[in-house]
């Protein structure tokens, strides 16, 4: 059964939630506190969680940075301010989406069953010893590890599943749309600069020099292309 971990100190969110999401088939534990959901986190393991940013204790902001230190669980932030700056911020924390109360919970369960539904489709879709390597860049899709010639790189979970997609179609001009597509699911609502924050990040760690990237080239109007060897020089 999938497990959900709601991490938020208002009974008035938490409660018709909860039961919400038991009565879709989710089990659900929750925590009032940021040090509370960390060590729930750590208890339970949970296929996604449910972080309010507002906690007494330690701010959804820490929870998460603490979270994606050991885990690449998804993450859906709740937010009651509808303030661009955090939305940034919080997914240059490692959030995977974002949602502004008040919400329904029809919105709510939309955006975790299409977090849920990248992580199953990673699975699944994995057959054993399944891995894609351009150049020095390797992935290993079950086990979710990437390394760079015998390094291996710490990546969050949008970031993978960017770069996985690249890789799969080396030397291919990838569009923004498709890419936002894929990795965030049609009802990511999210503005364009997500993206980009992404791929300025996995530049960061994959590219020798990221200011002149080798691997990941924008190509301008349409998207970004991971470069097949021919291409790099």
């Amino acid at each position: 059964m999938t497990g959900i971990l709601l991490v938020d100190d208002d009974r008035l969110i938490t409660d018709p939630l909860a039961r919400a999401l038991r009565e879709a088939g989710y089990t659900v534990w929750t925590a009032a506190t940021g040090p509370a959901g960390l060590e729930m986190a750590e208890t339970q393991q949970p296929d996604a969680i449910i972080l309010d940013i507002m906690l007494p204790g330690m701010d959804g902001w820490q929870v998460c940075q603490a979270l994606r230190r050991r885990s690449a669980v998804p993450i859906l932030m709740l937010t009651a301010l509808g303030d661009e700056v955090d939305r940034i911020l919080g997914l240059e924390l490692g959030a995977d989406d974002y949602l502004t109360k008040p919400f329904s919970t029809r919105e709510l369960q939309a955006r975790l069953r299409a977090l849920l539904r990248r992580v199953a489709l990673d699975r699944s879709s994995s057959p054993a010893g399944n891995q894609l390597q351009v150049g020095p860049i390797r992935l290993d899709l079950n086990t979710r590890r990437a390394f760079k010639g015998g390094e291996e790189l710490t990546l969050r979970f949008k970031e993978f599943e960017v770069l996985s997609l690249l890789l799969s179609r080396p030397g291919e001009a990838i569009s923004r749309a498709e890419l936002f597509d894929e990795v965030w699911g049609t009802d990511w609502l999210g503005d364009t600069r997500t993206l980009d924050v992404h791929i300025r990040w996995l530049r960061e760690k994959i590219e020798d020099t990221p200011s002149q990237p080798q691997f990941i080239q924008t190509v301008r109007g349409v998207g970004y292309r991971f470069a097949s060897s021919e291409h790099s020089h």
